[in-house]
């Protein structure tokens, strides 16, 4: 009955979705058309054809249509953005290959503003009035919880913080053999495991959860069977392996093979593909100001010494995949057979290298490496997707040799062309494990307002000139 409910309320919420999208998009064209220059509606009507299975797409994609009874109201918000973003992209590009001269592009800037605001205010409300309605008793699932440790404690804990979720507990079944006396929590003990089947009879329960270890829980095949005959959901918090630091997400694997997944990164599909686009737009811009200065580094590189104008190195992206970086070639041809003679005098700790004054530096490429304009072939990496606008460093193959097992978690993303150890003073950092705590820090708190912030700095460090190499 509650998945029938679930399904007739997504339904509904596909309704509203449609009739707000539509709104959002008349609405729009009526603002724009006070300033002038449109023609009739009916001229422009053709492009909800396409907004509005984009728009459903991404609503889907973005959990929009699951349920939204534990989801803050931010996370929506972000996800609604999401959504405003993409979508606006990919309407855009249709547009453009559509008609590509003579369309208003005002109107889907219009349009984009109003939708997003629209459906926030459809999707907070819903939420808001459903809050209420349960907080009053209706729309209620009833809870049964399993188990009396520190897990139970904590979710029941999480559910008296959130009483507008509807999630009742009828009580409390235990699993140990020590008989407790009236309540525990605050909530009735109505048995112990082996009652379970006999509780759920009598008692109105919706769910039934397990809250315990993998130690105190027995056989539950037997369990499982019997509330799956009675139509009874069953949940179970997991607490299996303790990875404080990993993202957790329970899937099935082929929509077949239930699995348990630990991420050592927060980058989901959707991130990734904002942050792709920001690379996509960024490499082209930095290709193009390549392309002007071209001429002028060119011309330099050769009159100052003998050699090719690109330099080639064989690098380490994410999960070890071998790659080849480009540069502007800074150095005199024979640098890499000179690196051997050299070694004793790293002023690095640790995997990495790297000498004040090296001799292998030409002096043009002492310039090119002040203002960071040797590593402008960098953007063709990004363009490929080979690297990223920010990241961690890309090693050495030999580097990633003499790495400790943590230091590797660094090469688990895509490398960058400025990160946040650039931005953290370079020739201020001398031992290469701090450098890895800062790649680590980036990873485990990404977020794409990070990588502006970062791309924002590192203009000011190539302009104001510190820390470059």
């Amino acid at each position: 009955m509650l998945k029938q409910q679930a399904k007739l309320f997504n339904r509904i919420a596909a309704i509203t979705d449609l009739l707000t999208v539509i709104a959002a998009f008349v609405l729009a064209y009526h603002a724009r058309r006070l300033a002038g220059g449109l023609y009739d509606l009916r001229d422009y009507l053709w492009i909800l054809l396409c907004i509005i299975p984009t728009w459903f797409f991404l609503m889907a994609h973005f959990g929009l249509y699951a349920s939204l009874r534990t989801r803050p109201i931010g996370q929506i918000i972000a996800s609604l953005l999401k959504v405003t973003v993409i979508g606006g992209i990919v309407t855009s590009a249709i547009i453009y290959f559509s008609e590509p001269h003579g369309f208003s592009r005002g109107l889907i800037g219009s349009f984009l503003v109003f939708s997003f605001f629209l459906l926030a205010l459809d999707k907070i409300t819903v939420k808001l009035c459903l809050a209420y309605i349960r907080r009053q008793g209706y729309n209620i699932r009833n809870i049964l919880i399993v188990g009396t440790g520190d897990k139970a404690r904590g979710f029941i804990h999480l559910l008296k913080q959130h009483a507008d979720w509807g999630l009742k507990i009828v009580g409390i079944l235990e699993l140990d053999d020590v008989s407790r006396i009236g309540d525990v929590y605050g909530y009735n003990v109505l048995g112990k495991l082996a009652d379970l089947v006999e509780v759920c009879k009598e008692n109105t329960v919706d769910e039934v959860v397990f809250c315990d270890s993998k130690e105190t829980l027995p056989d539950m095949e037997d369990y499982l069977r019997e509330l799956e005959e009675m139509g009874i959901t069953v949940r179970m918090v997991l607490d299996f392996y303790d990875a404080p630091r990993s993202r957790t997400e329970l899937s099935l694997f082929h929509d077949e093979v239930p699995m348990l997944t630990f991420y050592c990164k927060a980058f989901d599909a959707g991130q990734l593909f904002l942050k792709r686009c920001l690379d996509i737009v960024g490499a082209v811009v930095g290709l193009l100001i390549t392309a002007i200065l071209f001429p002028f580094i060119a011309v330099a590189i050769k009159i100052n010494s003998k050699g090719p104008l690109f330099f080639g190195q064989q690098r380490v992206r994410e999960n070890g995949r071998i790659f080849k970086c480009w540069k502007f070639r800074s150095m005199y041809f024979d640098a890499e057979e000179r690196k051997k003679e050299l070694l004793h005098l790293n002023e690095m700790s640790g995997a990495i290298f790297k000498i004040k004054d090296d001799p292998r530096i030409t002096p043009v490429g002492k310039l090119l490496r002040k203002t960071s304009l040797d590593e402008l072939p960098q953007f063709w990496n990004v363009l490929c997707g080979e690297m990223s606008l920010v990241g961690t460093r890309p090693p050495t193959p030999d580097e990633v040799a003499s790495y400790q097992n943590w230091h590797r978690k660094r090469i688990c993303i895509k490398p960058g062309i400025t990160g946040l150890w650039q931005v953290s003073g370079r020739n201020q950092i001398q031992d290469f494990d701090e450098v890895v705590r800062l790649d680590l820090e980036y990873i485990d708190r990404w977020t794409l307002w990070l990588d502006i912030k970062i791309l924002l700095k590192t203009f000011w460090v190539v302009f104001a000139r510190r820390g470059s190499c």
